[in-house]
């Protein structure tokens, strides 16, 4: 069955970090392209990062540069969000998304998605 499972949200107070994981099966992982979105209430949903299938790049919306690191292990066909120094305005559902093409940011473009987690920054 072709799926993603994100896990690792939860509450956290501002200034805290948390690391999200996205787990992939039944489609090759390392041919993918991942990203991470998220959607806060009453949002569009927003792109946050990228990585490419070989892990040589990453792409990274303004808002979380410096503070947010995308990463994969193919082995594990797992991608990563590490998120540190977070603000309330990071509070959203988290959602992990795959595409066999580059598609960086647009969101679109992306064919399979997972079910999302909840992130939440208390101030």
């Amino acid at each position: 069955q072709v799926r993603l499972v994100e896990s690792g949200g939860g509450l956290v107070q501002a200034g805290g970090s948390l690391r999200l994981s996205c787990k992939a099966s039944g489609f090759t992982f390392s041919s993918n392209h991942m990203a991470w979105f998220r959607q806060a209430p009453g949002e569009e949903r927003e792109f946050v990062a990228a990585i490419n299938g070989s892990e040589s790049s990453t792409y990274y919306t303004d808002s979380v540069k410096g503070r947010f690191t995308i990463s994969r292990d193919n082995a594990k066909n797992t991608v990563y969000l590490q998120m540190n120094s977070l603000k309330p305005e990071d509070t959203a559902v988290y959602y992990c998304a795959a595409d066999p093409s580059w598609s960086g940011p647009i969101i679109n473009d992306y064919e399979l998605w997972g079910q999302g987690t909840q992130v939440t920054v208390s101030s």
